[in-house]
């Protein structure tokens, strides 16, 4: 059992009464419209985690207050390796992702490299097949939810929009460019809804842009309908990678990849790390 293991065993949120004064605050690692993500230190058990703020007055004003409690009740029972797990709260306290969201590796970047994006569409693909298994649908997954630890592993964080159902859904939710052709058309939607984002996020990760966006709202639900995308010529991109993509981005749900399907799919057989880490 190595030092980080022994210390998050004796991180039990059972035996604590949290507050601030129990945290050494350090660098952020992200930030919202509601709040902000820092690293921290727990004092006594000197675990590294992220500590995630929420700001009182704009929980309260928006009437967000259920929303938070489903949140933490649904990521609290979830225990993956791909997915931040929820400790306990004062605010909120989530596992700590030392190199913050994928987001800022991507902006840095302008796009990623094929052993990069299959590495993290893999690990995706595990932790939400994880979550599927549990009934649970992300409905929320983009770069600013995806956090990468200090080797470059993939966390899923931010489970605000998530659902635990095995019904049809009708709210709509999420990130614009990253809506479901269901979601736009008002149709009631399942967890495919995450597996049309994996296509999503392929995309961008290969090109540095989703393939929908538009300079308005109306534009790219027009282009999501329709399926408007095409594959520029740069940067250089394989045949296999555009295959993947094509398979995720189907307007026909139920004719979407399954996400067991994602992990046997050749350009990820021969791209992704096993491991899950990724260096820069």
């Amino acid at each position: 059992m190595d030092e980080n293991q022994k210390q998050e065993e004796n991180l039990n949120p059972d035996l604590y009464d949290w507050g601030l004064k129990d945290f050494d605050i350090g660098r952020p690692l992200g930030k919202g419209k509601f709040g902000r993500v820092y690293m921290a230190r727990e004092k006594k058990s000197q675990y590294i985690c992220a500590l995630k703020v929420l700001y009182r007055s704009q929980v309260e004003k928006y009437g967000l207050l259920p929303q938070l409690k489903r949140e933490m009740e649904i990521q609290s029972t979830l225990e993956h390796p791909n997915i931040l797990g929820l400790y306990g709260w004062f605010g909120d306290d989530e596992r700590f992702a030392g190199k913050g969201e994928l987001y800022g590796l991507l902006s840095k970047n302008g796009h990623l490299t094929e052993k990069q994006a299959a590495t993290y569409i893999a690990s995706l693909a595990k932790a939400l097949a994880y979550c599927h298994e549990k009934n649970i649908i992300h409905r929320d997954i983009k770069p600013e939810n995806l956090l990468l630890d200090h080797e470059g592993r993939l966390k899923v964080a931010d489970f605000g929009w998530s659902v635990q159902s095995t019904n049809k859904r009708h709210t709509m939710c999420g990130t614009l460019d990253y809506l479901a052709p269901e979601m736009v058309e008002n149709k009631g939607h399942d967890y495919s809804v995450d597996t049309w984002t994996m296509g999503i996020l392929c995309y961008e990760f290969l090109f540095g842009v989703p393939p929908f966006e538009a300079e308005t709202q109306n534009e790219t639900f027009q282009r999501i309908m329709k399926m408007d995308y095409s594959f520029p010529p740069t940067p250089h991109v394989s045949v296999e990678a555009k295959n993947l993509v094509r398979l995720l981005l189907v307007k026909d749900p139920s004719k979407r990849l399954p996400l067991s399907k994602i992990l046997v799919h050749p350009w990820i057989v021969k791209n992704a790390d096993p491991s899950g880490a990724c260096s820069e």
